[in-house]
């Protein structure tokens, strides 16, 4: 694991400590009490998250059998690898009973949050994207630079992106796509962005803006989007098949987020007849 005191995290391993630091993250109670089900994956299991975690995680695997010694400009990066392992786990649930695999909502928060938008793009089995917190290469605009941009991604956390990702620091206005393309690419299926006001490094105007732009790909469906022109207050959701608030509150994931996803969930995964 990172090495994060304040988890009671010693030599990049968890301790007895570590044991429910984060668990109002995981609204468990609540989950099973709607009627759903909770599967979690842990990302240091798929690939550790520091520079040199690939050659210990499944890109290492795979560049082992294809001999290759590092990672070339236009490869996977560790947010590929972790939105791969979410897919195999999706592979799991399809083979248990009692799991309606056609029903299954793929949901992260902060970088897998972006994990959660790649793993949606990329595997149209999932039923409904959700990204919590996402910000830069999630669910925010690059071309915003507003709070982190892709120069601190880059300069802090190279390994997360393909490396040529690098080439578009300081030149956003140079990106052939942008954030509300990757939230687009869920479509037709819902999706859901959310953001925190004290979270402005995530840019909360960023993410509901790439949110409402994902609007014109929705309709070429027949779905409506967001549903307003004008970015919400705080603590009101809007939207249709994609929806949207701004959380009163830090970076974090909370009762109140999970409160948001599964009504959400329950319009648009409930009234789907199981197997279907």
């Amino acid at each position: 694991m990172r090495p994060t005191k304040e988890m009671g995290i010693v030599g990049n391993r968890a301790t007895e400590a570590t044991r429910g630091c984060h668990a109002s993250r995981w609204q468990v109670e609540r989950v099973l009490a709607r009627g759903y089900a909770l599967a979690t994956v842990y990302y240091g299991d798929l690939e550790p998250d520091f520079a040199e975690g690939w050659r210990l995680g499944i890109r290492g695997a795979f560049a082992a059998s294809a001999e290759r010694s590092a990672p070339k400009p236009e490869d996977w990066s560790a947010i590929g690898a972790w939105a791969w392992g979410l897919s195999r786990a999706l592979d799991a649930l399809e083979r248990e009973p009692a799991i309606d695999a056609k029903r299954v909502a793929v949901i992260g928060h902060s970088r897998l949050g972006k994990t959660a938008l790649w793993a949606g793009a990329t595997d149209e089995r999932f039923a409904l994207v959700i990204s919590n917190d996402s910000g830069e290469g999630g669910a925010s605009l690059a071309r915003r630079r507003y709070g982190e941009t892709i120069k601190h991604l880059v300069d802090a956390v190279p390994y997360w992106f393909c490396p040529r990702y690098r080439s578009y620091a300081g030149r956003e206005e140079a990106l052939p796509v942008d954030a509300h393309l990757l939230v687009a690419l869920a479509a037709p299926r819902p999706a859901y962005v959310a953001s925190a006001t004290e979270d402005r490094w995530a840019d909360p105007r960023g993410e509901f803006l790439a949110a409402l732009h994902a609007g014109p790909v929705y309709a070429l469906f027949g779905r409506s989007c967001v549903g307003v022109a004008e970015m919400p207050p705080p603590d009101r959701p809007v939207g249709d098949f994609v929806g949207y608030h701004l959380r009163t509150g830090e970076h974090d994931q909370t009762a109140y987020d999970w409160a948001r996803y599964l009504d959400f969930a329950d319009r648009h995964l409930r009234h789907t007849a199981r197997g279907r």
